[in-house]
C-alpha cells in the first residue's frame, strides 16, 4: 500500500512538471556520470525494481567503453539500478526530463560494488560512533569556447574580477537559478584566478545529500553552459600556465544537533574528536588520494605553492596545507574543516566515504594532530619539514595507487569487490596515460569531466 501511494505521488509530481523521461543515474569507478531514462508511461514497470545494467559497468575506465579484465567483471552479470525516489528532481535545463539517483542492487540487496551504498555504509559507521557527518563540495571549473584556434577560455580576466562577473553574468545566473530550482542552495560565486575559471559554492547538508548534490552540480553546470555555446570542464589541469581546478570537501561533525568541532578549551579551539578525525584523514591521505584525486591529470594541479594541498599537514587558514581549518578570525569559532587535496574527477560517493572511513579510524585510534603549520610548507627546509612531520604527498597517480594497495583500513572499508575493481580501473588508466603529455590528456579528458 505504501509503495502504491509513493508511485501515485511520484506520478502526480511528474505529470505536474510535464515530464516525459526520468533519468536514473549512477556514477562509475572512473567518475563518469551515466544514466538510463524511462518514459513516464512505462514507469510503473520500473518503479520498484529499477532498470538493468551490466555488472561490467563498474569495470570501465575513462579512456573507452570496455571492461578492464583485472576488475573481475565482464560481459556476464546484471544488476538493478533502483531509483531512490527521495532524490527525484525535475531538470530545469532539460525540458520534460527529471533525474533520480540510482542504487545498484543484486537480488534485492545492495551490490558490493555500488559507490553510493559505500557512502551509506560509512555514514552508518559514523552514526554507530555517535557522529553525524555534514559536508559540501566546493567546485572550481572553466568556461571555454570552441574556436578555429582550438579551445580557449571564455575570458582573460583575473581572480574575483568584476569584469569577469559581467562577461559571464548570464550563464552564471542561469546556473545558479537551475541549481536553486533543484533544491540546491547557492552560497557564493566569484571568478577564480585562471582565465575563464569560476567557483560556485553550495550550502552544506548531510553527507549523502552532499554527494548527490555534487553529481547534480556537475550535470547542471555543463548542461547550462552548452545553452550558451560554452564548454564547462572540471578537469583539474587544462592549461599549463593557468590555475588548476580543485573540488574541496568541507566537513563538520555533529551529534544531536550540535556541531562537535569547536571547543573553547580544546587545542587550537578544536574538540578532541575533531582533532582525531582530522588526524585520521592526514594519516591515510597518501592512500586517500587514489580516491580523492584519482585522475592522472590530478597530479599536474597538486604542486607546491599552488594552494592545492601538496603537503600532508594542517593549518589554521593555511591554503597550502592539505587540511585547512577556518579559524576564529573568520568565524567566532572553528565550525568546519576543508580537505583541499580533492578534485572533481573523484566519484563523490567514493571520495567522501573514504574520507569518513579515514576520519573514523583516527577517532577509534585516538590519534592527535601535529601542531598547525602557519607558513607555506613548500618553503621549509627538508629538516624543518621532518621536524614538523610534514610530508610531501604523492606526485603521481601511480604513487597514490601504491599507497592505497597498502592501506588495509581503506581497503576493508571499500570491501574486496569494490577495492579490486576500483584499483584495476585506476591502474588501467595509469598504465595507459602515464607517459602522455598534457595536451593528450586534455584532448581525451576535457569533456569527460
Amino acid at each position: 500500500m505504501a509503495e502504491n501511494l509513493l508511485f501515485k505521488k511520484v506520478k502526480k509530481a511528474l505529470k505536474e512538471a510535464d515530464t516525459r523521461f526520468v533519468r536514473i543515474l549512477w556514477c562509475d569507478n572512473a567518475n563518469i556520470i551515466r544514466g538510463k531514462a524511462v518514459h513516464v508511461e512505462m514507469l510503473r514497470h520500473y518503479f520498484e525494481d529499477g532498470v538493468g545494467i551490466s555488472a561490467g559497468q563498474q569495470g570501465v575506465p575513462v579512456m573507452y567503453d570496455g571492461v578492464v579484465l583485472q576488475t573481475g567483471l565482464g560481459p556476464v552479470g546484471e544488476v538493478s539500478l533502483v531509483p531512490d525516489w527521495t532524490s527525484l528532481t525535475a531538470l530545469p535545463y532539460s525540458p520534460k526530463n527529471a533525474r533520480v539517483m540510482g542504487n545498484m542492487m543484486l537480488y534485492g540487496k545492495p551490490w558490493g560494488l555500488c559507490p553510493r551504498h559505500f557512502l551509506v555504509r560509512m555514514i552508518e559507521a559514523a552514526r554507530s560512533q555517535g557522529l553525524e557527518i555534514k559536508a559540501a563540495f566546493e567546485n572550481e571549473f572553466y568556461l571555454l569556447r570552441q574556436t578555429a584556434d582550438g579551445i580557449l577560455p571564455a575570458d582573460s580576466t583575473l581572480f574575483a574580477s568584476t569584469q569577469a562577473m559581467d562577461i559571464n553574468c548570464e550563464v552564471i545566473n542561469d546556473i545558479a537559478e537551475a541549481l536553486i530550482a533543484q533544491g540546491i542552495p547557492v552560497e557564493q560565486y566569484y571568478p577564480e584566478s585562471g582565465p575563464g575559471q569560476q567557483e560556485i559554492s553550495m550550502q552544506y547538508t548531510d553527507a549523502l545529500g552532499a554527494a548527490d548534490r555534487q553529481i547534480a552540480f556537475r550535470e547542471t553546470v555543463r548542461a547550462v553552459a552548452r545553452h550558451y555555446n560554452l564548454k564547462a570542464s572540471f578537469l583539474p589541469k587544462i592549461f599549463p600556465e593557468a590555475a588548476g581546478s580543485g573540488c574541496h570537501i568541507h566537513m563538520s561533525l555533529w551529534r544531536d544537533g550540535q556541531n562537535l568541532l569547536p571547543d573553547a578549551q580544546g587545542i587550537n579551539g578544536l574538540s578532541q574528536v575533531a582533532r582525531a578525525f582530522i588526524a585520521g584523514i592526514l594519516h591515510h591521505l597518501p592512500a586517500l588520494m587514489a580516491l580523492t584525486t584519482p585522475s592522472i591529470n590530478s597530479y599536474r594541479r597538486i604542486r607546491p605553492h599552488s594552494w592545492s594541498g601538496a603537503f600532508r599537514c594542517w593549518g589554521l587558514d593555511n591554503r597550502e596545507a592539505a587540511v585547512r581549518v577556518p579559524s576564529a578570525v573568520a568565524f567566532d569559532k572553528p565550525t568546519h574543516f576543508e580537505l583541499k587535496t580533492v578534485d572533481a574527477t573523484a566519484n563523490p560517493y567514493l571520495a567522501l566515504g573514504a574520507v569518513i572511513a579515514a576520519g573514523l579510524d583516527g577517532v577509534q585510534q585516538g590519534l592527535e594532530i601535529e601542531q598547525p603549520v602557519a607558513v607555506d610548507p613548500g618553503y621549509l627546509s627538508e629538516d624543518e619539514r621532518t621536524a614538523g612531520k610534514i610530508d610531501p604527498l604523492p606526485k603521481t597517480l601511480g604513487e597514490a595507487i601504491a599507497q592505497l594497495k597498502q592501506d588495509n583500513i581503506l581497503l576493508n572499508a571499500l570491501n574486496s569487490q569494490l577495492s579490486t575493481a576500483f584499483l584495476a580501473v585506476r591502474e588501467a588508466e595509469w598504465e595507459a596515460m602515464k607517459d602522455w603529455e598534457l595536451e593528450a590528456e586534455v584532448k581525451v579528458l576535457l569533456e569527460r569531466y
